[in-house]
């Protein structure tokens, strides 16, 4: 019986039946359907993302035509803490753009979180603009909601995370809200001074990782954002599939934030004014490549079909199927670029 060479979520390499390969498609497909109350890929998108996950070759791309953009957060800093070469953001900007053929770059600050921003905002929009000035691609300002920054003894709030488990519940609700407040005016204080010397665009990423209150501020902010500066896109990238209930009763346009999935995420991030939506669906670490990515094509397709906005898939390490490794094998990920591209119908990644 032939086996095909795959991966598991944290990027071991296995060998698979067509049979296993088929049950673990259908385990995958049966746990979206299940947590997401989304309907289920039809038989032939699951032949065509079983002949995608088979593909001969260590890379397979998209068909010719059915090309798509990509984003990127931190993108501007990612020579130097990622692979260790001692380049400014400016020059490694460029690199994207003239070495790399980038459609866009997100340049952000070394702390990517806006509350740190803030205080080096007037620098920051400086190297911004002189980004813009060497470039032609879009360029995004980028950082993180970050929610957690505002907690004592760094921020000005206390730490829910310490209050919940001693049933404090009325002080952890609080503690968020006031949270969402300080981040919102930071967030906007920051988009102001990039919107002044010439950004294209902002991206917040990883939304609602401090749980609702997290992305309440990031939908809030959005939405300020984009009465104030029409022309200026926001990117909305999200932490995960399914937002946490960390407070449980916050709601943004009369929907409770907690336990949404992408299908839903989206609704809320174009009712607020974001131009694109960053989807994220996590990576199963002990379950196969052919598991994670039917969960994901399950799950993003819903997205998709509702969306009014463009999705741009998060394809980073531990997400959206991508195994959770330092450097992501390519035969993994440009199968799992292709099935996003032509099962789930992503318009970027």
């Amino acid at each position: 019986m032939a086996k095909y060479i795959t991966r598991m979520g944290d990027g071991y390499t296995v060998e698979l039946t067509e049979s296993e390969i088929r049950a673990d498609m259908e385990a995958g497909v049966a746990d979206a359907v299940e947590r997401g109350e989304i309907p289920a890929l039809s038989e032939e998108e699951k032949d065509a993302l079983f002949e995608i996950i088979t593909m001969k070759g260590s890379m397979v791309g998209v068909e010719r035509g059915r090309e798509i953009v990509t984003t990127s957060d931190a993108g501007g800093f990612k020579l130097g803490f990622d692979a260790n070469i001692a380049v400014d953001r400016v020059v490694n900007t460029q690199v994207h753009e003239k070495g790399w053929g980038s459609d866009s770059v997100d340049f952000g600050h070394l702390d990517y979180c806006y509350k740190a921003v803030k205080s080096v905002m007037h620098a920051e929009a400086a190297q911004m603009q002189l980004a813009l000035y060497n470039t032609v691609i879009p360029l995004l300002y980028g950082g993180m909601p970050n929610l957690g920054f505002y907690t004592k003894p760094d921020g000005p709030v206390d730490n829910w995370a310490e209050l919940l488990p001693l049933g404090k519940l009325q002080e952890a609700w609080a503690a968020q809200e006031e949270a969402v407040e300080h981040a919102v005016r930071d967030i906007v204080y920051v988009a102001d001074g990039m919107y002044e010397v010439g950004a294209d665009g902002m991206n917040f990423d990883t939304c609602g990782a401090s749980g609702d209150a997290d992305l309440l501020a990031a939908l809030k902010a959005v939405e300020i954002i984009r009465k104030k500066h029409p022309d200026l896109g926001v990117e909305m990238g999200m932490a995960g599939e399914f937002v946490l209930g960390m407070h449980g009763k916050l709601e943004y346009n009369g929907v409770r934030l907690a336990g949404l999935y992408p299908h839903d995420q989206v609704k809320l991030a174009q009712k607020a004014g974001a131009t694109i939506f960053g989807a994220v669906v996590n990576t199963n670490t002990s379950e196969s490549l052919p598991w994670n990515l039917a969960r994901v094509c399950t799950f993003l397709k819903a997205c998709t079909e509702v969306a009014e906005i463009p999705v741009h898939a998060n394809v980073g390490m531990g997400v959206c199927a991508v195994p959770m490794t330092g450097n992501a094998p390519i035969d993994a990920v440009s199968r799992i670029d292709k099935a996003l591209v032509e099962i789930a119908h992503v318009d970027g990644l």
